[in-house]
């Protein structure tokens, strides 16, 4: 099973790489196998390091409602 997180693209390092925030922390994140390259304000999907889908701000917002939703009932 693949747990992919919602991020926010907040920098673009290269071509192939970009920095994410999620909950105020900073990840560099690998744009390799998005056919669509992201720009700053973007949404994607986070899993291993790789952006693996870019998503629209709508699917952010009800994905991270679901992870608060996770954190919660599991205490992490």
């Amino acid at each position: 099973m693949c747990l992919a997180v919602p991020v926010r693209i907040i920098e673009i390092s290269d071509e192939k790489t970009a920095v994410a925030e999620k909950d105020g922390v900073k990840i560099s994140v690998s744009t390799m196998l998005l056919e669509d390259k992201p720009s700053i304000g973007d949404f994607v999907l986070l899993h291993a390091g790789f952006a693996i889908e870019k998503i629209r701000e709508e699917d952010f917002t009800e994905k991270q409602k679901l992870w608060d939703e996770f954190y919660k009932k599991t205490g992490r």
